[in-house]
């Protein structure tokens, strides 16, 4: 989609730390950088452990970054507090991965969803309003008087969605939203989150382990490894043509069905414990590639609409065995 409009979210060098008295300090995002335009899903991928959600919790003021800067619509996004938030970060809201623990259970969820309906929705409209984001996720309106213990968990989280979609956001951060559901679950709302991006022109940074998922439904993906950003491209040119080690990795870990069907290939190793994250390029300690250069940390280099940090990139340093990545 071809826009004049400005980023409606981005990253600028955000790192998030957390202290912890056995393990010191945890250095858990270390510099990522990033954008989601208007209309746009940029799907964030990676190992559990990698920091998406660090950075998620960031995104939506949750949390303030350690160093850097989050963007909204031109506009720092301001860590919450006791003080509402201004109306324009209110169009920024997240779908939380957990449909059981994200709606109060003490609260029907008509009266959860009219939390997030403006003030200026008033009388009868404020009802309707309710009807209508129910209608919009496929849910009955008789939905409005239940609790949520009453349904099951797609249905929860398509709850958990209208929710979000109260305030008329511009912006959906989806934090793992399909992670706990069943498979004929998770199409339900992964086709839900897709239709509304498409229908209401809103932004979505949608978060996952799954690459096969992303493959199917992200613009463009950013491959995340131990708090860094390896490689970021759309994701059709990714998928076909990876520059990473990192992100082949994960390609080669989904089972392929077809004519010549094959089985995952296992990446060895562990994500290491980003309290003691390998110096240099911090995913050297597992690839297969590492050389001498993988000592110092790569540059992250623009290369045909895509960044990429790896020093494999470099011709003049790359070893020869590493060049058909």
């Amino acid at each position: 989609m071809t826009t004049t409009e400005p980023s409606r979210l981005s990253f600028t060098d955000v790192e998030v730390e957390y202290r912890s008295r056995g393990r010191g300090r945890v250095r858990a995002v270390a510099g990522v950088s990033l954008e989601v335009s208007p209309g746009q899903i940029v799907g964030l991928v990676g190992e559990s452990g990698c920091g998406k959600s660090s950075l998620a919790r960031v995104a939506v003021g949750l949390s303030a970054p350690s160093a850097g800067t989050v963007r909204y619509a031109g506009r720092p996004v301001t860590p919450l507090g006791w003080r509402p938030r201004s109306g324009a970060e209110v169009a920024l809201q997240m779908v939380f991965q957990n449909p059981y623990a994200s709606l109060n259970p003490r609260r029907t969820i008509g009266s959860q969803l009219l939390d997030g309906v403006p003030a200026a929705v008033t009388g009868a409209a404020r009802r309707a309003r309710v009807n209508e984001l129910l209608e919009r996720v496929a849910m009955p309106a008789s939905a409005a008087q239940r609790y949520p213990h009453q349904f099951s968990g797609g249905q929860r989280q398509r709850l958990a969605i209208a929710r979000a979609l109260a305030p008329e956001p511009r912006m959906i951060i989806a934090d793992e939203p399909v992670t706990a559901l069943d498979a004929s679950s998770q199409a339900q709302v992964v086709n839900l989150l897709v239709g509304l991006v498409r229908d209401l022109d809103m932004g979505m940074l949608f978060i996952s382990h799954d690459l096969a998922l992303v493959h199917e439904i992200a613009d463009v993906t950013a491959v995340m490894y131990l708090g860094r950003i390896v490689e970021a491209a759309p994701t059709r040119e990714l998928w076909r043509e990876p520059r990473h080690p990192y992100t082949r990795a994960l390609i080669d870990a989904v089972p392929q069905i077809g004519p010549t069907p094959r089985l995952p290939a296992i990446l060895a190793g562990e994500v290491p414990d980003p309290a003691n994250a390998p110096t240099g390029c911090r995913f050297r300690p597992r690839c297969p590639h590492a050389f001498a250069p993988c000592g110092e940390q790569p540059p992250t280099v623009e290369l045909d609409g895509r960044s990429v940090a790896c020093w494999l990139t470099d011709s003049a340093t790359a070893p020869t065995v590493a060049r058909s990545l």
